[in-house]
């Protein structure tokens, strides 16, 4: 008997059948060839597949796409795309190509193994054409498969295949394909954690805001992308690092926290005894923090991305209100240490039993997972404001029943005061600064770095206004 899932999903592959203007190659490796198996089973196929393959064995693949460190990677995607849609062009374009329009289906699969528990996951993409012998446009796209048996995931990595392709074909608008990428599958089965638009059909598009709103609309916790705008997924620049993480709203970038970071790097490297090409550095965000008007504001978003661009960060996106969940997600790439970078205030919000109702632990659920991984906290100083005086990481007052836990973790040295700070820069709030900015009072500009700025001034960033300011 037939699901919804099967008759919706069938009913988009179908529609690809039927269209006699679409016409190409699928090629899929390590997963059966669910994706192609739909569109042979609805029936009409003739219509659309050129040809399906499948190399398996690692010598076969390498003899067809040339060899690889990664079979499962992006790198891996792309050559298969690449080689795919050449021969495909190469083959048919004098006998059909002023009538179809082609495209290449690829997707790069490790599902679950029977032999062992393994991280199941894949890379899947299609290269279509828009106008029969136009330039192609791409997309690509990273899932976790969650399911636990294999056959499972098989059938939900059909889904997804098909309603990407359908969505490439028939969606104009991107954020609408990214919602249909979910369609007919529960949100537990699969996750898309990268997206990348690339070509003519796609010149206008910022990547970061839909990678962006692969988060905010449930399809992944987290996305992540480098300095340079380009989207990365975790395990590619995550994997058997260390790392250090940021977390800030931002707005903007100020000398203080650049000094908590830098302070909490140099303590990190000389306590761990890692090299800088250990290290990982990450600046969060949080889906929570973007939505503190109320809605998205991908102006607002994009100026705060562009500014720690400019400072060479790599950037993270993530639904983790909870410490213990970063945490988690963090420690699934690597196996060495995980520092987490912090105010004072932060640390005193960890210690807030409310944020942790949820949990049948409560606190010392929370703090369990938090600190399982050998994870540690480097905490930043803060400035009493009645008393002058400062506050640190060893002195920060937690509720009386909470003492003797906050003593331990203190003893055993989870938490860390950051010793290396200037001074000066404690009393510098981004609130502060934002409001000085908007006022037109110049004085902002000594409590943030020049490159900072520059870029804010340059760009008219944060409600910042030239003539305003003169």
């Amino acid at each position: 008997m037939k699901t919804e899932m099967d008759i919706e999903t069938n009913r988009k592959a179908l529609q690809i059948n039927l269209d006699a203007h679409k016409y190409g190659t699928f090629a899929e490796i390590g997963a059966g060839q669910e994706v192609a198996r739909r569109f042979f089973l609805v029936g009409g196929a003739a219509g659309t597949v050129a040809k399906t393959m499948s190399a398996y064995d690692m010598t076969f693949s390498d003899a067809i796409y040339g060899p690889a460190d990664r079979y499962v990677s992006r790198v891996r995607l792309n050559t298969m795309l690449d080689h795919e849609y050449d021969l495909l062009v190469e083959r048919l374009d004098k006998k059909s190509g002023s009538e179809r329009t082609f495209f290449v289906f690829a997707d790069t699969v490790a599902a679950r193994s029977f032999k062992q528990y393994n991280e199941s996951h894949g890379w899947l993409g299609v290269r279509f054409q828009t106008q029969p012998r136009g330039e192609p446009s791409q997309i690509i796209i990273h899932v976790r498969m969650l399911d636990e048996g294999n056959a499972d995931q098989q059938e939900a990595l059909g889904v997804i295949g098909v309603n990407l392709l359908h969505g490439a074909f028939y969606q104009t608008k991107p954020e609408r394909l990214i919602s249909c990428l979910h369609e007919n599958l529960a949100p537990s089965r699969i996750q898309v954690d990268l997206i990348k638009f690339s070509g003519p059909a796609f010149a206008t598009i910022d990547n970061r805001l839909m990678n962006l709103q692969l988060v905010s609309q449930g399809l992944t916790d987290a996305v992540m992308f480098k300095a340079d705008g380009e989207m990365v997924q975790a395990s590619e620049i995550l994997h058997k690092k260390a790392i250090l993480i940021e977390r800030g709203s931002f707005r903007p970038v100020t000398y203080a926290t650049n000094d908590m970071l830098e302070g909490a790097r140099r303590q990190f490297l000389k306590e761990t005894g890692y090299s800088e090409e250990d290290l990982v550095v990450l600046m969060e965000m949080t889906l929570e923090n973007l939505l503190a008007e109320g809605q998205l504001n991908h102006a607002d978003f994009l100026q705060r991305v562009d500014i720690l661009g400019a400072l060479g960060r790599t950037v993270l996106i993530s639904k983790f209100g909870e410490y213990y969940r970063l945490a988690a997600y963090l420690s699934r790439y690597t196996t060495k240490k995980i520092g987490l970078v912090m105010g004072v205030p932060t640390l005193h919000e960890i210690f807030d039993e409310k944020y942790y109702l949820n949990l049948e632990g409560g606190i010392l659920e929370a703090l369990g997972r938090m600190f399982k991984h050998g994870l540690k906290l480097y905490v930043y100083p803060m400035i009493d404001e009645k008393t002058g005086k400062i506050v640190t990481a060893n002195h920060t007052q937690v509720a009386p029943n909470l003492r003797s836990l906050f003593q331990y973790l203190i003893d055993n040295r989870y938490i860390a005061e950051i010793a290396d700070y200037q001074r000066d820069f404690l009393r510098i709030y981004p609130a502060v600064v934002l409001a000085k900015l908007k006022a037109g009072d110049k004085t902002w500009e000594e409590m943030v770095p020049p490159e900072v700025a520059q870029i804010i001034k340059e760009r008219e960033f944060f409600g910042y206004h030239a003539a305003v300011a003169a």
